[in-house]
């Protein structure tokens, strides 16, 4: 198969993935509640002709360079989780870096490029 229809078929994938958790999301009442809220709070800052900046100062008139910054726990920062999908086998590796057995195996036989075609998500 081709490099563009591997893309167009493991986008297509992702699509129906997507498409299947905005469906479940329009569905949560939790999401409802907080469209009729953000939609209610928009109309009465109109109304009062006040912009969020404005209704942040109201609500926390300390400012920002008076908030303690963030205590940083040291060391170097988390790698993101990468997924990959190898189309053929349909095996699944989850890594934080480029060190991985199979990976390493998978770039060596189909190549860099492909294998990172490959990459089905990141989360953090």
């Amino acid at each position: 198969m081709s490099s563009i229809l591997n893309d167009y078929v493991q986008l297509e994938q992702q699509l129906k993935q997507v498409q299947a958790q905005l469906d479940k999301l329009q569905n949560d009442d939790r999401l409802k509640a907080e469209l009729e809220f953000k939609s209610k709070l928009e109309a009465l800052m109109s109304k009062f002709e006040k912009t969020p900046a404005d209704v942040i100062a109201l609500l926390d008139p300390k400012p920002a360079s008076a908030k303690a910054a963030p205590v940083s726990t040291g060391g170097r920062r988390k790698r993101k989780l990468k997924i990959y999908k190898n189309p053929n086998s349909g095996e699944v590796v989850e890594t934080r870096g480029g060190n991985h057995k199979t990976l390493k195996a998978w770039k060596e036989e189909f190549g860099g490029d492909t294998v990172e075609s490959w990459l089905v998500r990141v989360e953090e």
